[in-house]
């Protein structure tokens, strides 16, 4: 297996779920790739053309601070601006204005990853829906023994009523 740059579990742990997306953060991706935030985020103001709004977006103030809460000590310091957050496309894209050989080790690795991540999820979504499967088996099965157990009930409550005798009856012979 090949050396990596950079611990897996250390990378996934600077993706976020924002807006319904998997993201980096700017400072996170410029200390990964070995370069300053400020420069990185010249170099994508530089290309702006490269990042629309569904590979680069900017964080609410609000989606900053719920970000920043989630950490007991914030790593951002004294950051005054909301950062700059990638999709995947956009970390994908990032290497086209990064060409360090440090920036570009590290968006091989974090694609892998974000593939990786992909696929758990999918194969996640497999076994969902085939234990919803079982799920509903399972309850059309219960549904069924109701029924039987309750017609088992109602024949062991059932008194059996004399029967009318059919045939000869020993007392016909004498």
């Amino acid at each position: 297996m090949e050396n990596t740059l950079i611990p897996d579990e250390t990378l996934m742990s600077k993706i976020y779920f924002i807006r319904n997306q998997k993201v980096m953060i700017d400072e996170d991706l410029a200390e990964l790739y070995g370069v300053p935030t400020k420069r990185l985020n010249e170099q994508v103001a530089r290309n702006i053309d490269r990042f629309p709004e569904d590979f680069m977006f900017k964080l609410t103030d609000t989606e900053f601070a719920n970000l920043k809460s989630q950490f007991a000590t914030s790593s951002w310091g004294g950051r005054r601006n909301a950062p700059n957050v990638f999709t995947e496309h956009g970390v994908l894209m990032l290497s086209s204005v990064l060409n360090s050989k440090q920036a570009i080790k590290v968006n091989i690795q974090v694609m892998r990853i974000f593939t990786r991540i992909r696929q758990m999820f999918t194969d996640n979504t497999e076994l969902h829906l085939e234990i919803e499967k079982i799920k509903k088996k399972l309850d059309n099965q219960d549904k069924n023994m109701e029924i039987v157990f309750r017609y088992l009930d109602e024949l062991i409550e059932k008194k059996p009523t004399p029967r009318k005798r059919i045939g000869y009856k020993s007392d016909d012979l004498n």
